[in-house]
Parts: C-alpha cells; sequence; structure tokens
C-alpha cells in the first residue's frame, strides 16, 4: 500500500461527546494555527466538523482535524452494504496504511499499555488528524512536496496529540496504522523520555507484537513503519534462547537502522542478531508479512534456525 490523498493520520477515540469548539480551544490554547472551520461532510466517514490547522503552509501542508460522533468503523465497511465507509477507507480517509481490524489488533496487543485492551469498549466517537498537501490544490499538485519529511509529519502530530488528549471527553489515542493505544499519561511518559533521550517516540508510532509461531520458535514484528517510509520488521527465533523484551529492544534498534540506511537491503544479506556482533543472523525482503495487516516486511532469524523457520512458516502458508 502506498500514502495517497492523506499522507499520515491519527485518531483519538472519545465518549461521543467531545465536540468542535473543544478542540478548537485546546488547539489554540497551545498555539496551533487555524486557517479554516468547515461543516461536517454529508457523510461522517468522509469527514465531520473540520478544522484546518497549518503544518507547512509554504507547500500546502495542512492538517484536517475533525470531529465524528460514531464508533470507529473498525470492520472498514464493506461495498454492498457499507459502500461510503469503505470508500473512505479506501481513500485513506482512516488512515493511510489502517486495515480492516486495526482496533482489534491493537486492542489484543496492547502489552506495552494493557489497560488498552479493554479501554476503548465505551467509545462513542473519534478524533481524526490528518495530514494533506493537496487540500484546495489543482488537479496536478503534487500528493508530496519534494522534500517530503514523514518523521516531521508524526512529530507534528504527536504534538497535536498532546494537546487534544486533555480535550472534554477525549479516552485515548489510537494510531491505526501502527495499531497503538495509549491514554494521556501513557503517551506523555513515553513522549517526554524520548524527548529526553533525543529520540523519536517509536513506541507511540509503531507497535511490537508476539507469537508463539510452534513450541520451539517466536515470532514477534512492528507494525506501522510504513508511515516512516520503511519495511516493518519480523524477527523469528528460538523461543529458549531470546527474550521477549530483548527482540523487543532489537526491533526497534533496527527501525531505527533502516531510517538511516541510504539503500535497499537484499534477502541473504547477514546482519547482527540481538546482543550480538557477529553476523548471525540472515534476512529475507519481502512484500508480505506473516500477519495482517498487509505490509512490506524484513523478516531476520538466526542462520542456524534456518530450517526450522522455512518449515514452520510454511506451515503457515508463508
Amino acid at each position: 500500500m502506498a500514502k495517497g490523498f492523506f499522507t499520515q493520520g491519527v485518531s483519538l477515540l472519545t465518549n461521543g461527546q467531545t465536540t468542535l469548539d473543544d478542540i478548537k480551544s485546546a488547539l489554540r490554547q497551545e498555539g496551533f494555527e487555524i486557517v479554516k472551520e468547515s461543516p461536517s461532510r454529508e457523510n461522517w466517514a468522509l469527514g465531520g466538523p473540520t478544522l484546518v490547522v497549518a503544518f507547512l503552509p509554504d507547500v500546502n501542508g495542512y492538517a484536517a482535524v475533525d470531529v465524528v460522533n460514531q464508533p470507529w468503523p473498525d470492520s472498514m465497511g464493506d461495498p454492498k452494504s457499507d459502500s461510503t465507509t469503505f470508500a473512505a477507507w479506501s481513500m485513506g480517509h482512516f488512515g493511510p496504511f489502517a486495515f480492516p481490524g486495526s482496533l482489534t489488533r491493537a486492542r489484543q496487543h496492547a502489552w506495552a499499555w494493557q489497560p488498552g485492551q479493554t479501554i476503548s469498549d465505551g467509545h462513542r466517537g473519534f478524533i481524526r488528524l490528518r495530514i494533506s498537501y493537496v487540500f484546495g490544490a489543482n488537479k496536478d499538485s503534487l500528493v508530496m512536496p519534494a522534500e517530503y519529511d514523514p518523521a516531521s509529519e508524526m512529530m507534528f502530530l504527536s504534538r497535536a496529540v498532546l494537546t487534544l488528549l486533555k480535550a472534554p471527553g477525549v479516552i485515548c489515542y489510537f494510531n491505526s496504522n501502527g495499531e497503538v493505544l495509549r491514554d494521556d499519561a501513557a503517551f506523555r511518559q513515553v513522549y517526554d523520555a524520548c524527548h529526553q533521550q533525543q529520540k523519536m517516540p517509536l513506541p507511540l508510532w509503531m507497535n511490537i507484537r508476539f507469537f508463539n509461531l510452534t513450541d520451539k520458535l517466536g515470532f514477534m514484528d512492528t507494525v506501522g513503519n510504513g508511515q516512516l517510509e520503511i519495511r516493518d520488521v519480523e524477527a523469528v527465533f528460538p523461543s529458549a534462547r531470546y527474550e521477549p523484551g530483548d527482540i523487543d529492544y532489537y526491533l526497534r534498534n533496527v527501525t531505527h537502522y533502516l531510517l538511516g540506511l541510504d539503500r535497499e537491503l537484499e534477502s541473504g544479506e547477514e546482519i547482527d542478531g540481538p546482543g550480538e556482533s557477529n553476523l548471525s543472523w540472515t534476512m529475507e525482503v519481502l512484500d508480505q508479512g506473516v500477519i495482517e495487516p498487509p505490509r512490506r516486511v524484513l523478516r531476520l532469524y538466526p542462520k542456524a534456525s534456518s530450517k526450522a523457520v522455512r518449515t514452520a512458516l510454511s506451515a503457515v502458508g508463508r
């Protein structure tokens, strides 16, 4: 999947009572420049009452912030029974990499913030923050500017989220592209810690999931790296040898490595394993991962376990 009309998009789940005035007041209080206000579209999936906020106005970069007093449509509609929601999803209105079931999976894998497994039960609405460079532009305008920087977009949205998490009726943050859930305290804790370390707050943008592939092999992966224009990362490893916490740290480190890389990786290349420096792992560059959502991945595993890994993945059709 590729980014289209919207280059980034995150959300906040609400109790269904949050108003546009609540959002306007919160954003203005923190210095965000609101340049336009629009009424709700005919169908809520395409846009509720909306504020347009300046991001990079010199290159027509703006964020649309809208309020929808409907529960998050986790099925993303249906081409026959709910064609408008389905069309809105296909155009990126719920996030450029959102995929059906994103909220369900985010809840199932909310290991870093376990209240996320149940906190969204009572939500009745959501706020969307979506960045685009073609608001009001002509048909020949570029979807992305020449010096496009997705990390700057995500930092801008994260600052806006910090502001809006305090708005009345907001329950928690939800990134449908990275399948991440956090409330105000948990979001701020990660954001502040990363800011002090001068690191990007990757845990707020991309989730890490854990599965047992077999009784001897563990499987962990990232979700949401596409927001930063890089591949997601899968790790398959002997469960008896590696701790999940070490693999979690490893996947974040590999993500940082990919962000600093100026070339495409190739299948068969060697790489250090978790806490290792002996190029003991190998990689596969793939267009499809093991588990939804669909996305490009970099699969990593110990060279010594190659046969077991391939056998296990073959058994699940990968």
